[in-house]
């Protein structure tokens, strides 16, 4: 590399011929010339050695350009493949792409209160829910095309209710709503049939009301929402490490905490921070409508004998009073309220915290005790007397209706 760089700058600067190079640098003349001809500094090559995959190769060909995704370890097994599968699976990463149809993606730009891409994120932690349960409970994230401001929270459950409900805090959260929603094919908000995206009927009621578009993506097409696929990484990557849980109120509390710090970072792809194009952003969104659309839980029944009543496999009691009457159950992400529906509407016969854990029976102390009263009167209930005169016969009847005709002696003996 020295004798090469000092073979151009004797010829290119000092203007030595061929010949004095040579002899000065002790080196052939050919090699003078070589340096000379060369764009590029020399470098040392190994002989390409043949791999112990070549001889295999063309059958390998042949499979991927029938099947273009079949597995590595399908291929060894086709080809009669006994050594190391690591030369075997570098070959097919190598050749596959030959075959595959391509499937490029390219960059969006979005306009200013355009759309919003949501998913669910179940996070890699066990929460506390009560009664000794646990789990991972999932969570809604919402996140901006335009400013790439990013939202989210937990929900109980990813049931079409809780779900809904879920959006509707999120947008409530925003003071807006963007003109379209992007979500992919989640059995609570629609999926593909006939090669046609179908809403179910309550996310239609729930668009409808706000006003706004709901876009499907098709299936296995993660690409169609990158943005949210991003955040959740994000947050599995920046949010979960180091933290613990004490329920899931306390994780939406940090949750929220550290989406105000994430939401103000430097994004490279935008070149700025997200609250700093917010305010356009919201400002081209849609204005929410003054009552909520009807989201979350919503169920009547006529309150049997127990005085409870089972919603998301939790049975909540009621004020007893109302058993026989047809109430009203609804609840949202933090609570369960039950209603008289039979001619008092409104009328509030229980209210009850959500419960996050399952098979649970959540008792007021205050439902027990009128429980209790209301049998006690029950049974000490009595008849009212009966307002009537009762006749008494004379025993001369009995004696007459049987023929009994004796003296006083002889019933004096007989007895």
């Amino acid at each position: 590399m020295e004798d090469w760089a000092e073979i151009r700058r004797l010829h290119r600067a000092e203007a030595m011929p061929i010949k004095a190079i040579a002899r000065q640098l002790g080196v052939g003349r050919n090699t003078v010339r070589r340096a000379l001809a060369a764009e590029e500094p020399p470098k040392y090559e190994r002989a390409a050695k043949g791999s112990i995959v070549d001889e295999v190769e063309p059958r390998i060909r042949e499979l991927l350009a029938q099947w273009p995704s079949m597995p590595a370890t399908v291929i060894a097994e086709r080809v009669g493949w006994s050594r190391s599968l690591t030369v075997l699976k570098d070959r097919v990463r190598e050749l596959r792409p030959l075959y595959a149809p391509v499937d490029p993606v390219s960059r969006t730009e979005y306009r200013p209160g355009e759309l919003a891409q949501c998913d669910l994120w179940f996070p890699p932690a066990e929460v506390p829910l009560g009664a000794g349960q646990s789990g991972a409970p999932p969570v809604l994230v919402m996140v901006s095309g335009y400013s790439r401001v990013m939202t989210a929270r937990m929900i109980p459950s990813r049931q079409g209710p809780d779900l809904l409900a879920g959006q509707w805090t999120l947008l409530a959260g925003w003071r807006a709503s963007p003109r379209a929603l992007v979500w992919d094919n989640e059995s609570a908000i629609g999926s593909w049939r006939g090669g046609r995206p179908q809403l179910t009927e309550a996310m239609q009621g729930f668009r409808g009301l706000l006003g706004i578009k709901v876009i499907q993506c098709r299936p296995r097409d993660p690409e169609a929402k990158g943005l949210v696929e991003r955040a959740n990484r994000y947050l599995e990557t920046s949010f979960m490490p180091g933290r613990s849980f004490t329920s899931p109120q306390d994780f939406n509390g940090q949750l929220g905490v550290w989406l105000a710090r994430a939401n103000q970072r430097h994004h490279r792809r935008l070149g700025a921070r997200p609250v700093e194009r917010w305010k356009a952003d919201h400002a081209a969104m849609l204005a929410l409508p003054p009552v909520a659309p009807g989201s979350g839980w919503a169920t009547s029944l006529r309150l049997p004998r127990d005085h409870y009543v089972r919603l998301d496999g939790n049975d909540y009691s009621v004020d007893p009073s109302a058993v026989g009457r047809r109430v009203l159950v609804t609840a949202d992400l933090e609570q369960v309220v039950v209603s008289l529906a039979d001619g008092r509407d409104g009328v509030r016969v229980a209210r009850h915290a959500r419960c996050w854990a399952r098979h649970q029976t959540i008792t007021d102390t205050a439902h027990a005790q009128a429980a209790a009263r209301l049998r006690e009167a029950y049974r000490h209930q009595l008849a009212p007397p009966a307002d009537t005169e009762v006749a008494y016969r004379d025993l001369a009847d009995y004696d007459r209706l049987f023929d009994i005709d004796a003296d006083d002696e002889t019933l004096e003996q007989a007895i």
